[in-house]
């Protein structure tokens, strides 16, 4: 009799461990129907902590969760084309926008010209008080850090930029490329280049010294415009909701903050 209960008592404790560590699992998962729906908004790397920002308020008010899928627009947009499932675009350029819009994926009439940006070059904070933006379109620099001038968008009109003071010739063979502007700005803080070509609004946010601003109106072939747009799919409608919020007061109030211009329509 005594071994019976032995027995019995040896089984019901392993038994009783697994309905304890079930009853904890459940404590700490959410039903798959009481998660709020997601959407899923590709942005351009120089955008991340804004759209970040701007996320967190949109959940607030409507309990819509969005995931922000940050990377160079050139990547995003072949993504996209790919039939990545996405309900918003935000590229840093309108070429990459015209990539996606020419392979069908923008929903018609949604398209808007939200961003307007600047370039600026960039050291590191403690760098050398030689290196200035003078010296640095003669190539007395070792190593120039910018976006893939021939993809990345930053990189792209960098490299406008440099044609038009005619110092792109002898500047690219010291040009490293990089897939983001964010990885421009990781390498110059770190001091792995002498300089770098970002958006102004990647040098506000971080620990590097700007010594030239790069700005449109002294450079009118630097019209830097960041569109939006709603990408086909199922998620459309959910996009459409998230493009008005973007645009509203708090959108705007949240861009403006982190140094954005507003583009508005076209001229």
């Amino acid at each position: 009799m005594s071994s019976g209960k032995t027995r019995s008592v040896a089984f019901k404790k392993p038994v009783q461990r697994l309905l304890s560590f079930i009853t904890v699992l459940a404590a700490f998962s959410t039903p798959v129907d009481a998660q709020p729906p997601g959407l899923v908004v590709s942005v351009a790397a120089s955008l991340h902590d804004a759209l970040a920002e701007i996320a967190g308020l949109y959940r607030a008010s409507t309990g819509v969760t969005v995931a922000v899928n940050t990377g160079g627009s050139n990547t995003l947009a072949r993504q996209i084309v790919e039939g990545a499932r996405v309900g918003v675009f935000i590229s840093a350029d309108e070429i990459q926008m015209n990539v996606v819009e020419k392979a069908g994926r923008v929903v018609p009439g949604t398209r808007t010209r939200l961003l307007t940006n600047e370039l600026a070059v960039i050291v590191a904070r403690d760098a050398r008080p030689d290196i200035t933006v003078a010296n640095v379109l003669e190539a007395r620099v070792a190593r120039l850090a910018m976006g893939e001038p021939s993809a990345v968008p930053a990189g792209v009109y960098g490299r406008r930029w440099l044609e038009a003071q005619k110092a792109w010739e002898r500047l690219s063979p010291k040009v490293v490329p990089f897939p983001t502007v964010r990885a421009v700005l990781a390498a110059v803080e770190a001091g792995r280049v002498d300089a770098g070509i970002v958006y102004r609004t990647d040098a506000l946010t971080s620990n590097v010294r700007v010594i030239a601003s790069i700005a449109a109106k002294d450079h009118p072939y630097l019209d830097i415009v960041q569109p939006a747009a709603v990408i086909a799919g199922p998620d459309e409608a959910a996009g459409k909701r998230f493009l008005e919020f973007l645009k509203g007061p708090q959108g705007r109030a949240v861009f403006t903050k982190h140094g954005f211009g507003w583009a508005g329509p076209a001229k």
